[in-house]
């Protein structure tokens, strides 16, 4: 799997914060983190999706989910033929290391 390149901008939410966004583009690679509660690096799958100025207004216009847990989950939404046009809403409950994440896809309203 290749490296995605930085800046990186890992996607943070605090307990029970919530995100939404209609993504507009997805990409998954590797990227090395050092986690807060252990000494060593290490190398991990992350996904990478670009959000919209609404979302997200300043530079870089995407997020980095590294969270394997929300990873396992955001995957088969992204690769809907159809993904353009759900809205994702995630939802963190709890506190690193033991955070879980609830995401919700739903189709986005006609305006």
């Amino acid at each position: 799997m290749p490296a995605l390149p930085g800046p990186y901008e890992i996607l943070e939410l605090g307990d029970q914060g919530s995100l939404s966004f209609q993504p507009l583009k997805w990409t998954e690679g590797e990227i090395t983190i050092r986690p807060r509660f252990q000494e060593e690096a290490k190398t991990i799958t992350a996904i990478r999706v670009w959000v919209g100025a609404d979302v997200k207004p300043l530079f870089p216009d995407y997020y980095d989910v590294t969270a394997q847990t929300l990873v396992a989950q955001l995957r088969p939404i992204l690769q809907r033929d159809d993904f353009r046009n759900l809205v994702i809403t995630i939802t963190k409950y709890g506190v690193a290391p033991k955070a879980r994440y609830q995401v919700k896809a739903v189709p986005k309203l006609a305006t």
